[in-house]
């Protein structure tokens, strides 16, 4: 069917807990969104058939909608008529715990790395990762692989023409660890080996017989390359094979999808991917969800996905405390907490995971754990999307071995365009002002920034789409699913409190900031302004210390803000100043209601 023959769309997202349709149609040459619907994910006993949620959660659009859809529980397609029927239908999934996978690499801070990359871009959860120089002993590695039961496992290492010797001891492990699949027991785990062309007959001879035995190009092909596309290409492929054939009711669904299944997190990353290449700008996209927080960008036309498996704001909210740390978490608190009530806050929302905050007071408790987790999760993508490692230097894998390759951070701040943020915590925030500020903190965004949320968390249906309509997709994303907050203003560098950072001038006046203040202007969606932004002498708004920059702002829902608060940012050690300056910024930005300032 061409494009031009899709006027109806179904899209669904079968999540851990929750199942999401869309209906998209086409009205006046445009692509938008219709109607949502969702229902409860059947994955589990007692009904073990994940289809059950999905016509579920299809009916409640059929009725939103009042169009017939179903026939029984068969999909009406193609469309027969305008009110029955749609002309494509399309799935993603995350149920069952998605796409579990370990990689193994001969060198833990390059081929191993570059594996990690290629499993994280596909929509992976990267359980494990195992090198030869990981310092752990081989029947260490064999217990590690035959204990986590991955559903596949991503084999990399040597580039083409190198030793072959390494990466013949990893394959050995894994043959030796003869590894069993999460799902079902009739069928051999999938390995993927995308490493030394020389020593593929090598790996055939150790995992051929035990596992199903993929060969692939390499992923390093030489130091100074990644080919990571056929690897993830084989990935999805697999996942769809294996993976989701033999999920309760998958091999049922795979029938009725026009294309195949992709994993939910996947999904997001090409709708992330779609709009930097149709917009042409670098983006940082995160999901924050109850288990993890996913982070996506794209800098210099390359794609990064990383998932920071324990931190989330439900099941994993006890590791974020963990991590970050009970001093991290109470610097954004803007009033006395004492720490034992914070604890056992957080254990609460741990062990009764779909609960919601009751008050103001948790609420805010809830948002400055939600800094921390987005700061956190940051942290990893950033030392996961780095130039390629190992390249500067002329030498073999075998001699890298002692050597500490270090890769750059593509992650630019100063040149970041955009920040899309999902997930409960932003998507579901009282106030769109309360998700602008959590963003900004987590992220910490240099010089102009735009900031958006994603309304009601359609991304992954969005981006399956884009492989098979992009116009579609890229349409509904930006006027249906992308909420724009506004743009942030964000000078680099330190001051004095109450002397001059920033001025900018706007419709003929200017706003002067000192250093450590906020301010927020008012400006409507889809307004445009050319504004004069001049940084005090020591801050760099993009031109250099002190130099003035013109620029082209974007408005939103919550307006432009400017942040005088300086990067790196640096809160007070003294509680009482601390507490005053947060509900100082909060005020300002208008972030709780006036009787809590």
């Amino acid at each position: 069917m061409g494009n031009n023959e899709i006027n109806a769309i179904l899209a669904t997202d079968c999540g851990s807990t929750t199942t999401k349709a869309i209906l998209i149609e086409k009205k006046n040459n445009e692509y938008r969104l219709i109607v949502r619907g969702e229902a409860p994910t059947t994955v589990e006993a007692p009904f073990e058939d994940v289809t059950k949620g999905v016509l579920n959660a299809i009916r409640e659009v059929e009725e939103l909608a009042d169009r017939e859809i179903l026939d029984g529980d068969n999909i009406i397609t193609p469309r027969t008529d305008e009110k029955k029927g749609v002309d494509l239908y399309i799935s993603t999934s995350s149920a069952g715990g998605g796409l579990q996978m370990m990689v193994a690499g001969v060198v833990k801070t390059m081929t191993a790395e570059s594996a990690a990359r290629a499993a994280l871009g596909a929509g992976a959860i990267v359980m494990e990762t195992i090198a030869s120089n990981d310092g752990r002993l081989t029947h260490e590695k064999i217990e590690l692989i035959r204990k986590l039961r991955p559903d596949m496992i991503l084999l990399s290492g040597g580039i083409d023409g190198g030793t072959v010797k390494h990466v013949v001891e990893l394959a050995e492990v894994i043959g030796a660890a003869d590894p069993r699949p999460r799902f079902g027991t009739d069928y051999k785990l999938p390995v993927i080996y995308a490493g030394n062309k020389d020593a593929r007959e090598f790996v055939k001879e150790n995992l051929e017989q035990r596992t199903d035995l993929s060969i692939i190009e390499n992923l390093r092909p030489v130091l100074e390359r990644e080919n990571l596309e056929p690897a993830r290409n084989e990935i999805h492929d697999l996942f769809m094979e294996h993976v989701m054939a033999h999920a309760p009711g998958y091999k049922k669904l795979m029938t009725w999808t026009a294309v195949p299944i992709m994993p939910t997190p996947g999904a997001v990353g090409l709708i992330i991917k779609a709009i930097a290449d149709t917009e042409q700008i670098q983006v940082i996209g995160v999901d924050i969800g109850g288990a993890t927080t996913d982070v996506f960008s794209v800098f210099q036309n390359i794609f990064n996905r990383t998932v920071s498996a324990n931190l989330g704001m439900s099941y994993s909210i006890s590791n974020v405390l963990a991590e970050a740390g009970v001093e991290n978490i109470m610097r954004w608190i803007p009033f006395d907490v004492d720490r034992k009530y914070l604890r056992n806050m957080i254990k609460n929302k741990m062990i009764r995971p779909t609960t919601i905050p009751q008050s103001l007071k948790e609420l805010q408790l809830e948002q400055a754990i939600a800094r921390e987790a987005l700061r956190l999760a940051f942290v990893q993508h950033k030392s996961m999307a780095v130039s390629l490692k190992g390249v500067q230097q002329e030498r073999t894998i075998s001699d890298a071995f002692n050597q500490s390759a270090t890769g750059e951070s593509l992650i630019d701040m100063m040149n970041c365009d955009l920040i899309v943020g999902s997930g409960g915590a932003l998507s579901h925030a009282p106030r769109r002002n309360q998700a602008a500020f959590m963003l900004i903190d987590g992220f910490l965004p240099e010089a102009v920034t735009r900031l958006a949320v994603d309304s009601i968390f359609m991304m992954p249906q969005l981006g399956v789409l884009s492989t098979v309509n992009e116009k579609a997709a890229t349409e509904v994303f930006d006027k249906d699913c992308l909420i724009r907050l506004g743009t942030c203003i964000a000078p680099v560098g330190k001051g004095r409190e109450g002397r001059s950072c920033v001025q900018v001038a706007i419709d003929n006046k200017t706003i002067a900031v000192n250093y450590l203040d906020m301010a927020l202007v008012p400006l409507k969606p889809g307004e445009k302004k050319q504004v004069t932004i001049s940084p005090a002498k020591g801050f760099d708004i993009g031109a250099g210390s002190g130099k003035q920059i013109t620029a082209t702002i974007e408005g939103g829902i919550v307006g432009l803000i400017i942040d005088g608060r300086g990067r790196p940012l640096e809160l007070p050690e003294d509680a009482k100043k601390r507490i005053a300056l947060l509900k100082r910024w909060n005020a300002a930005l208008g972030i709780y209601p006036e009787k809590t300032q």
